[in-house]
């Protein structure tokens, strides 16, 4: 499997304004190879419907789709992979029964990722890492949590949460592979094309 890229993009329509489509095209316009199909309120027929379209975007753009969780549906549009909620399906068992789907999983704790690794998962994301608006409750892990975990696996892992353009060399240096998010995309921010 080629390299992971860089940057991860999370769909939300409720923050992509009523031209999903377009908002998601000007996103991979930037540069961004990662999309992650995140529309947990939609049924299976209207997500795959969703799924068709944005995997004839991400293909142009050369960029890889993952769905949240719906393996079946991944499969079903020729996505990349799933991206599996931390209380989902094992890693493993997901990797059993689709061996060319890439796997990603949502850890919000050091267990979680180790948990993760363990399982077979393609990567991890890993956060709050700081204060966000998404899930306000939470309590942020902080780069030093990030740090700490990094060390001790090998699986790469992508900081989530609060993540802006200004706090990613924070996040490389203290471990991440990675940067994900919703609304960092969303900013206007010049091409990114060099992954660093």
């Amino acid at each position: 499997m080629e390299e992971l890229p860089r940057l991860y993009a999370i769909t939300d329509r409720r923050k992509y304004g009523e031209d999903f489509l377009r908002t998601l095209e000007s996103i991979l316009k930037k540069g961004i190879k990662m999309v992650q199909l995140r529309e947990k309120e939609l049924g299976g027929r209207e997500l795959y419907e969703l799924a068709l379209k944005v995997r004839e975007l991400t293909r142009k753009y050369g960029a890889l789709l993952l769905i949240n969780e719906r393996f079946d549906v991944a499969v079903a549009v020729g996505a990349d992979g799933v991206h599996l909620p931390e209380m989902s399906f094992p890693p493993s068992v997901v990797k059993k029964l689709f061996p060319k789907l890439r796997v990603g999983f949502s850890a919000h704790s050091p267990e979680g990722v180790i948990y993760a690794e363990e399982e077979g998962a393609d990567f991890v994301t890993f956060g709050p890492l700081f204060k966000t608006s998404s899930h306000p409750d939470a309590k942020p892990a902080g780069t030093m949590k990030l740090k700490e975990i990094a060390q001790r696996v090998n699986i790469p892992i992508y900081a989530l949460g609060g993540v802006t353009w200004d706090r990613i060399k924070l996040c490389y240096k203290n471990g991440a592979y990675g940067v994900a998010g919703i609304t960092m995309f969303l900013d206007g921010r010049k091409d990114e094309r060099s992954d660093t």
